[in-house]
């Protein structure tokens, strides 16, 4: 008789596990910690989060794979494979990134932000999106995608005493919620068809689901995929994203533009092209449909923006980060039409890769005037160069990288082989609608950025930038100018060797 324990392989779960036993530490060391010492548990978070990103060194060399069927040792719940690892890079720098905006944020907020409960939040969160590109299977999946989400909830509206903060939390819940209950509904039904919810079991099985169960089968796909739909923020599913960026903390609205969209494409990728392939002719046409309408709401919303508005800088940049997910959503709809959707998926995580570095460096800009603008309109940067020009540049290369144009090379780049992947899968109308897209992107990216370069109205405002900013802004810009001199190594990185 074959035994029922398994072994479990440390070094695979390592980098979510890290950020998990990190996350605890924090919370029990914050019963204990006095009010003045506080910031140490800010130091502790960014270290923890920093040992979870070097953890993926060791995994580079092989895919590894752990929670093994007793009978089928091919068949895991979570494998450390290249793809886990591209999002698992993404999702733990950019938590880190984040965490070292969130140390000046939470000095600024004068306790309105409770420490010890902000830093076990972030790190439960960032264990959970951690967790979610390594699950093999449906229910760790769920899991991890609530896990993920659950903090960020609290996260969103952790704010002492301020409504607007409330209200975010409150449009965040409901719609997640929503989107969980809609995902659970659709899996249970592909579990009744399968009898499995490992995902390549479930691609073998749900091929041979004929009559009433064939029914049941695609009322579970589709279900599924609304779900999903929701956690990326696609359209008609979009309408949370500008005021819970505005009433969160702004590092928390850096961490949710950057890690949620890694957690909701991920696992979007993996219900998708790993345990539904057989019907990419329902998922591939729906995602297509998806994209174009996401990409059009979020560029017009960000066009209709009021420079002089309240919050107006941070309001383009959640309807920004809705346009660039719809961006996203292309190579997906491309992977269902493709012969090589391993190539169409590369695509879709090298431009997640260039969005999380430019789009958390445009975030730590908002975050330095922020300190000094506490509005944060667009209009509040006008002048910027004048005031602080290093800032300033930094902030023109990200608009310009998001923008796709020169010096941005890397925005670029990643634009080209998403349109590569729509052209590839012959969606010749799907990279039409990009094409203009990107157009009407290029007004409000090119006016903003001209605006940093205006003369300013009155004395330009002084912005002091503490350690944690200019560690953000260092990695952030260094990444990007870095990328755009040697774009072609996303593209390497991301070869995810998927099927």
């Amino acid at each position: 008789m074959s035994s029922l324990v398994q072994s479990v392989d440390w070094l695979a779960i390592a980098p979510p596990t890290i950020a998990a036993v990190v996350g605890l530490a924090v919370l029990v060391a914050d019963l204990f910690v006095a009010e003045s010492r506080k910031p140490l548990l800010g130091r502790l978070a960014v270290a923890g989060l920093a040992a979870a990103t070097l953890m993926l060194l060791p995994l580079l060399d092989a895919d590894r794979g752990t929670f093994c069927l007793v009978g089928d040792p091919g068949v895991c719940s979570y494998t450390a494979d290249r793809f886990t690892l591209v999002i698992q890079f993404l999702v733990l720098g950019g938590a880190l990134l984040a965490a070292l905006l969130s140390v000046t944020a939470l000095k600024d907020e004068n306790r309105r932000l409770p420490e010890g409960e902000y830093w076990f939040l972030l790190l439960s969160s960032a264990a959970g999106a951690a967790l979610l590109p390594a699950s093999r299977d449906l229910a760790t999946l769920v899991v991890a995608l609530e896990v993920a989400s659950l903090p960020a909830f609290a996260l969103v509206g952790l704010r002492h005493g301020d409504r607007k903060s409330s209200e975010a939390a409150l449009k965040f819940f409901l719609s997640s919620v929503t989107a969980t209950a809609v995902t659970l509904l659709g899996i249970s039904f592909v579990y009744a068809a399968t009898g499995t919810l490992h995902l390549t079991l479930v691609a073998e099985r749900i091929q041979d689901a004929g009559g009433q169960l064939g029914t049941l089968t695609q009322t579970g796909v589709v279900l599924t995929l609304i779900g999903f739909a929701f956690k990326t923020a696609a359209v008609p599913f979009h309408f949370w994203v500008p005021d819970t960026y505005v009433g969160a903390p702004l590092p928390i609205a850096a961490y949710l533009s950057v890690i949620g969209k890694a957690v909701g494409f991920s696992g979007l990728i993996l219900v998708t092209v790993v345990a539904f392939p057989s019907y990419a002719d329902v998922w591939g046409p729906a995602l297509a449909v998806l994209a174009a309408l996401t990409m059009t709401a979020g560029n017009v919303g960000a066009l209709r923006q009021q420079a002089t508005r309240a919050h107006s800088a941070v309001r383009l940049l959640a309807w920004s980060s809705v346009g660039q997910a719809g961006y996203l959503l292309v190579p997906i709809a491309a992977a269902g039409y493709a012969a090589d959707p391993d190539r169409a998926i590369g695509s879709t995580l090298a431009y997640a890769l260039m969005y999380g570095a430019v789009n958390l460096g445009a975030f730590a800009v908002a975050a330095v005037v922020g300190r000094t603008q506490p509005l944060n309109r667009v209009s509040d940067y006008r002048g910027l160069y004048a005031a602080s020009p290093l800032t300033a540049l930094l902030l023109a290369f990200f608009l310009l990288c998001l923008a796709g144009l020169p010096p941005g090379i890397v925005g670029l780049f990643a634009k080209v082989t998403v349109f590569s992947a729509a052209v590839d899968a012959g969606l010749g109308w799907l990279a039409v609608v990009m094409a203009v897209n990107v157009v009407i992107a290029l007004v409000y990216y090119l006016k903003w950025t001209a605006l940093l370069f205006r003369a300013p109205e009155g004395a330009p405002a002084a912005h002091r930038l503490p350690a944690p900013l200019t560690a953000a802004l260092a990695v952030t810009g260094v990444l990007g100018i870095a990328l755009s001199g040697a774009p072609q190594l996303i593209l390497r990185f991301t070869d995810t060797g998927l099927f």
